[in-house]
């Protein structure tokens, strides 16, 4: 993760490079001051850090440009968005940052296309987020003995949400205890998420087949304005 690479994820398309009359209009990765060093990013923006829906772009790196390849409706989590760095475990916010997609998951079969490593959720698949265990953060299958099940998530649970996802890298590579675990792209649920950050299954789905890992697809969480803004990253 990237701390503050969100601050600025600010309508971009909305801004003239130089200002002035029939210039070319910059898009939104091209505003932002890092976008994970690779040629795929996604932005996910909420206008305010208080919002629970928002917009999820996937974009390439094209001939010196980022171009879009997709969007859809997204949602955050019912307490809305927080900068990653100060995020507190079971607050239902969703954190800013720019973040690695470490690998992809779901219940059903990866979409024809999906070239990202893909793992297949089982009976016995579970994520851990018991601040006490060895395993926090962490995929288990089986749940260990340390990772206490009221703790965790049992993934087969989540039949819609986890159909598809990709695991965000939110406080993964050294997870810090207390800050959070369980941080996905994933199909959208009844509402606004847990801190997760969700789409239409058929984005989700669009998104896998797209995303390219010799590319370093990254994801960028933020706000149009204020601290979260994604410019800032």
């Amino acid at each position: 993760m990237r701390p503050g690479v969100v601050a600025a994820l600010a309508s971009v398309s909305l801004l003239t490079l130089g200002g002035a009359p029939g210039t070319a209009r910059a898009t939104l990765p091209e505003l932002m001051a890092d976008t994970g060093g690779g040629t795929q990013l996604i932005t996910a923006q909420a206008l305010r850090a208080d919002a629970t829906t928002g917009t999820v772009t996937w974009w390439d790196r094209q001939d010196g440009h980022w171009v879009k390849r997709g969007s859809a409706a997204a949602r955050f989590g019912a307490k809305g968005l927080v900068e990653g760095t100060a995020r507190k475990q079971g607050t239902n916010t969703t954190p800013t940052g720019l973040y690695d997609l470490p690998y992809a998951f779901g219940i059903k079969a990866a979409p024809s296309g999906t070239t990202a490593t893909y793992r297949r959720v089982h009976q016995d698949s579970w994520w851990c987020q018991d601040n006490d265990s060895l395993s926090y953060n962490r995929w288990t299958e089986p749940r260990p003995a340390d990772c206490r099940p009221a703790e965790s998530e049992h993934l087969v649970s989540y039949e819609a949400q986890y159909a598809h996802a990709f695991v965000i890298g939110f406080n993964y590579a050294r997870p810090v205890r207390g800050r959070g675990a369980g941080i996905f792209l994933h199909v959208n649920g009844s509402g606004a998420t847990a801190g997760c950050v969700s789409v239409p299954a058929e984005a989700m789905r669009q998104i896998l087949t797209w995303a390219e890992p010799p590319r370093l697809p990254h994801i960028a969480i933020g706000t149009a304005s204020g601290t979260t803004a994604l410019t800032r990253y």
